[in-house]
């Protein structure tokens, strides 16, 4: 089948339509790994062309908007056709394939190349020492002058919902397709937010279990530690995006229109926001982590005064009947009648004496 065959078989375009979950392929309207594929002009959805190469040449012969398609995990051959009809770099289309990239965007000619992180926190009843706190995933976005192509990996961010929204704000949509990669990483940004906000109740938790007024029953280290791991994934999906935003934000590009290139400076302000955030969690799971520590050399102090203490009672009667019990014919108060009790009472005296200090001073 040739190209033009199959791109007609896979993407055709859909009628306006109820809201719909596409978070997962199977529950596509288009099925395979076309999520959708739709027709803007002047920032209004169109209906009438059959495929995606009759919605592409009707916008590039009325000069006048663009073609959105939505992709989820394709594959090398779903993704082959579409590439080479759209003329899209064989780098980028191997990343978008393949994934796992780094937050950046890059330029192929007259194509913007976006790649985002995704993150989801994980809901769970408690936090252990395995739990897993946040899942990733990728949007990247190739942004054309009459199209956009979104390629999803993941089992969250779906761009459903955020279509149907900018559709209710036709006036952005008209701007172009600037406009999406706007909304993608606007979308993409507030996840961060909403992530770190989840986040900040486990931290809080393992916070007040440390520093429980039970020591014994504080926070498992281990716990703690892999809240830190989970920490640095997000770290690592929101700390890259930075300069990519800036360019954005700052340098003319021929793909991204004058009247967003303003909004994006709002998404680098939360994006900072978030970064912000998250290196303030790092600091304070670093305190937590040598608290934690310091408590342990505590509780190991405490446990060797305890050792000592009951060590230096028990030294009392030790010597006194080791050296009763050595064979001396004349010893004090030997022959005598209370001699026996009242060296035990002498050696009982001695260690209550002793255990009265050492737990006046604490070690008992």
């Amino acid at each position: 089948m040739s190209m033009v065959g199959t791109l007609r078989k896979v993407a055709r375009l859909a009628a306006p339509r109820r809201r719909v979950d596409l978070s997962h392929p199977a529950r596509s309207p288009l099925g395979s790994a076309v999520v959708n594929c739709v027709t803007y002009r002047d920032g209004v959805r169109q209906a009438g062309c059959d495929s995606l190469v009759d919605a592409v040449e009707y916008v590039r012969k009325t000069g006048d908007g663009f073609v959105w398609l939505g992709l989820h995990e394709p594959s090398e051959r779903e993704f082959a056709g579409i590439s080479e009809f759209f003329g899209l770099h064989p780098l980028a289309v191997e990343e978008a394939v393949h994934a796992h990239q780094r937050p950046k965007v890059e330029r192929y000619g007259d194509t913007l190349f976006a790649v985002f992180k995704t993150v989801c926190y994980v809901e769970h009843e408690e936090l252990t020492a395995t739990s897993e706190v946040v899942d990733t995933g990728e949007i990247m976005v190739f942004t054309g002058r009459d199209f956009v192509i979104t390629v999803r990996h993941g089992r969250h961010g779906s761009l459903g919902p955020l279509r149907e929204d900018l559709e209710g704000v036709p006036e952005q949509l008209a701007k172009g397709p600037s406009a999406v990669l706007h909304a993608v990483a606007d979308h993409v940004v507030d996840g961060y937010l909403t992530v770190t906000d989840a986040v900040r109740s486990d931290l809080d938790q393992v916070e007040a279990d440390v520093f429980a007024a039970d020591r014994r029953r504080g926070a498992d280290p281990a716990r703690t530690y892999q809240l830190k791991r989970e920490l640095l994934e997000l770290k690592r999906a929101v700390a890259p995006l930075n300069q990519p935003l800036q360019m954005l934000a700052t340098r003319p590009i021929p793909a991204v229109a004058p009247a967003i290139r303003t909004y994006f400076r709002d998404v680098a302000d939360h994006l900072t926001q978030a970064t912000e955030q998250i290196a303030a969690f790092d600091e304070l799971l670093n305190s937590i982590l040598q608290a934690q520590l310091a408590q342990v050399s505590i509780a190991q102090n405490e446990d060797m005064r305890k050792i000592t203490a009951w060590a230096a009672i028990l030294a009392v009667p030790t010597m006194v009947f080791g050296v009763y019990g050595m064979n001396f014919d004349h010893m004090p108060e030997l022959r005598w009648t209370y001699g026996y009790p009242l060296i035990l009472g002498v050696t009982a005296l001695a260690c209550l004496v002793l255990h009265r200090c050492f737990r006046r001073n604490g070690w008992l």
